[in-house]
């Protein structure tokens, strides 16, 4: 097992987990605690949903000299009719220009499903919906990161809940700007977590490590994670897979959490500094 972080040179934090702040208050806050990694969720740079610009998000990160693992999120490509599945490609293809304007290195892929939908069926047409937006990723040097869900979502938000699944698609499409986001979240559970993360490692694709804990009595299977320590999930053992890789780069926090998001966001923040430094 590694040892615990001691500094926040590699912590990055996603804006939705300070769901209440806009990015210029995420922007602010984070420098102030000494975090210089922020993913952004796309919500912060869509001016209908309160937002600024991409351009106006790329002026901010810059010049407070933060780094962008990723915009979150792309995906959801399955759906029952062709216009629909051509609908969801050029929304991707939106998302890969607002990550290349905000300087994000990838684009997370939620990939979605349709209820009643075999997952084969599901699976296939994700796999479709990437290849198509592969050019443009490696045009605008934007990487593409597939994040498996946990089980519990395969029904609504996800056909792809294991690493093995992501990889398979990998594999088929055999592109250096495709790879994985690993979140202990949902893939905590899985018995062949290691071996996937090492071969993911082998392969080149091991993109993303995202943190947060899963917490016994969940109430919640969408805004009840936890911070990291107060569940259930062996983050520094799976961290030390993740670093056997050679992996080095963020362990970016991303937690979903009505309690949370309900207090005051500054104090918060200061319990996720702690929560890293203690059970990363």
């Amino acid at each position: 097992m590694p040892a615990p972080i001691e500094d926040l040179s590699r912590c990055a934090i996603h804006t939705f987990t300070n769901k209440p702040w806009s990015l210029r208050q995420c922007i602010d806050s984070y420098q102030a605690a000494g975090v210089s990694g922020i993913s952004i969720w796309r919500n912060v740079i869509t001016p209908s949903e309160g937002g600024v610009t991409p351009e106006e998000a790329a002026s901010m990160l810059s010049d407070a000299g933060f780094s962008v693992p990723a915009l979150v999120r792309g995906g959801f490509f399955p759906a029952d009719e062709d216009g629909k599945r051509q609908s969801a490609i050029d929304e991707n293809l939106r998302c890969i220009d607002e990550a290349k304007a905000i300087g994000a290195e990838m684009v997370v892929l939620v990939v979605g499903t349709v209820p009643g939908m075999p997952l084969a069926e599901a699976r296939r047409q994700t796999a479709e919906g990437i290849a198509a937006c592969l050019e443009h990723a490696t045009a605008c040097n934007v990487k593409l990161a597939i994040e498996p869900l946990h089980p519990m979502y395969a029904a609504d938000r996800s056909c792809i809940n294991r690493m093995a699944e992501a990889r398979e698609i990998c594999e088929a499409l055999q592109n250096p700007m495709l790879g994985i986001a690993v979140d202990v979240y949902h893939v905590w559970w899985d018995a062949d977590l290691q071996w996937e993360i090492d071969v993911a490692g082998e392969q080149g694709t091991l993109f993303a490590f995202h943190v947060c804990d899963w917490r016994v009595e969940t109430r919640s299977m969408l805004t009840d994670r936890g911070l990291m320590g107060e569940g259930c999930i062996d983050i520094p053992t799976i961290r030390g897979w993740v670093e056997d890789t050679g992996f080095r780069g963020y362990n970016e926090v991303e937690i979903f959490s009505e309690d949370y998001w309900a207090m005051d966001q500054n104090e918060y923040l200061q319990k996720i500094v702690q929560a890293y430094q203690q059970s990363v």
